[in-house]
C-alpha cells in the first residue's frame, strides 16, 4: 500500500470514529412582505449578510443575530411554508433583562420576563419549552434555562429569549470553551469570583494562582464537569 493510500485510510477511519461535523447554520423564516421583514430584522441590530435577487421572482435575504453561529433567511420563493408559521425560535442570552431592554429600546414589542409553572403543562398561554403556563417574573431561584421573554416579527413568526448562565453537563465539548458575548464571559467570571472567594475561605489563605483557578472553573462549568473546590 502506498503512503497516499495509507493516509487516505487513516483520514477515513478518523472521520468514522469522530463522526462528521454537522453545523446548523440556517433557519428559514416564511414572510409575506420581504422588505418589511428586512426592515424589522435590521432594526433588531442583526447583521445583514446577503440580499440576493435573481430572475423569476427569486430573492433571498440572510441575517445573523449578534454572536450567533446560525443565521436566518427569508425572501421570495424561498419556502412554501405559510408566513408566520415559524414558532419557537430560541435566542439564547446571558442576561434576559438586558436583552429585553435592548429590544424595547429598538421599538420591538416584547413580553415581560416570565418563568414556567413548575412543570404545569395545561394552560392558555403560547407553548414554550417547559410548558404552557407563564408565571410573571424571572425564575425565583435564578436557574439557568428557566427565564424567558417572547416577541414576534410582523408576520407573527415567534421568537423566545431564553436566559442561560450555565450549561448542562455534556452540552458543550470539553475541549471547546467559547463565549458568544462579553456579557456572557463577564457573567462566567463573576460566578468564578464568587466560587473562588469560598475557596479561599476554605484554605484560609490568599491564592496567588487565582487566574489558573478561574480558568479551570470556567472551563469545567461550561463542559459540565466537576467544579474545583
Amino acid at each position: 500500500m502506498s503512503n497516499s493510500q495509507e493516509h487516505g485510510k487513516t483520514v477515513v477511519e478518523s472521520l468514522r470514529t469522530r463522526g462528521i461535523d454537522m453545523k446548523l447554520e440556517i433557519v428559514v423564516i416564511p414572510v409575506s412582505d420581504v422588505d418589511r421583514a428586512k426592515s424589522f430584522y435590521s432594526d433588531l441590530g442583526w447583521r445583514l449578510d446577503a440580499d440576493f435577487a435573481a430572475e423569476e421572482g427569486f430573492r433571498v435575504i440572510q441575517f445573523t443575530p449578534p454572536g450567533s453561529g446560525c443565521s436566518v433567511i427569508f425572501g421570495q420563493n424561498v419556502t412554501a411554508a405559510s408566513p408566520g408559521s415559524a414558532q419557537g425560535l430560541y435566542l439564547i442570552v446571558s442576561d434576559i433583562k438586558a436583552a429585553r431592554r435592548d429590544l424595547l429600546d429598538r421599538g420591538v414589542g416584547v413580553s415581560e420576563v416570565f418563568h414556567d409553572a413548575s412543570g404545569e403543562y395545561a394552560g392558555p398561554d403560547e407553548p414554550y419549552l417547559f410548558g404552557r403556563l407563564r408565571v410573571p417574573g424571572p425564575d425565583p431561584d435564578n436557574r439557568s434555562y428557566r427565564s424567558f421573554a417572547s416577541f414576534s416579527d410582523p408576520d407573527g413568526n415567534g421568537w423566545l429569549l431564553q436566559e442561560i448562565t450555565a450549561r448542562l453537563p455534556g452540552r458543550v465539548d470539553a475541549d471547546d470553551t467559547t463565549f458568544t458575548s462579553s456579557k456572557e464571559l463577564a457573567a462566567a467570571l463573576r460566578r468564578a469570583a464568587t466560587a473562588h472567594g469560598e475557596h479561599e475561605k476554605l484554605t484560609g489563605e490568599h491564592d496567588e494562582d487565582w487566574p489558573d483557578w478561574y480558568a479551570e472553573y470556567i472551563v469545567s462549568e461550561q463542559a459540565g464537569k466537576q467544579l474545583p473546590l
